[in-house]
């Protein structure tokens, strides 16, 4: 490739070319630009409205739910370290409360992993959905 052809290809790929269609992201106006045919403008959706709306969505899950699990397995260790004779109750038979209360730790994590997916599907996914119709990508 000859060093013309080269640089006019690398030059392209920065310069910014309207998409297929305009696009609008939220309120702000602003339109759906592209470096290349296959991708849009990041820096647009970035600042776009709807974007600021899908990150605090997210966050409003995961900061919760974060802390909440980590409070729990955090809780979990320290009462294995420095309750041992609370840890050591026999409920029935060999089983004890450390026993139960770590197997608990496995049902959250499931339960934890359904209730997000949950609010993934219904919450998360339809402003993604939003996102890339206006930047014009498929899904």
């Amino acid at each position: 490739m000859s060093t013309t052809t080269s640089s006019s290809v690398h030059r392209r790929r920065w310069e910014h070319e309207p998409a297929g269609g305009v696009a609008q992201f939220g309120n702000a106006g602003q339109r759906a630009l592209r470096r290349t045919a296959e991708r849009p403008d990041f820096d647009a959706i970035r600042r776009s409205a709807d974007f600021a709306d899908l990150r605090r969505r997210v966050r409003l899950f995961i900061f919760p739910a974060g802390a909440l699990f980590l409070f729990w397995y955090v809780g979990y260790v320290l009462l294995a370290a420095y309750a041992p004779a609370f840890m050591s109750q026999k409920l029935w038979g060999a089983v004890n409360v450390g026993l139960v209360l770590g197997l608990l730790q496995f049902v959250s994590t499931g339960a934890l992993t359904l209730l997000y997916v949950r609010y993934a599907r219904r919450t998360i996914d339809p402003r993604v959905d939003r996102i890339r119709e206006q930047a014009g990508v498929d899904n």
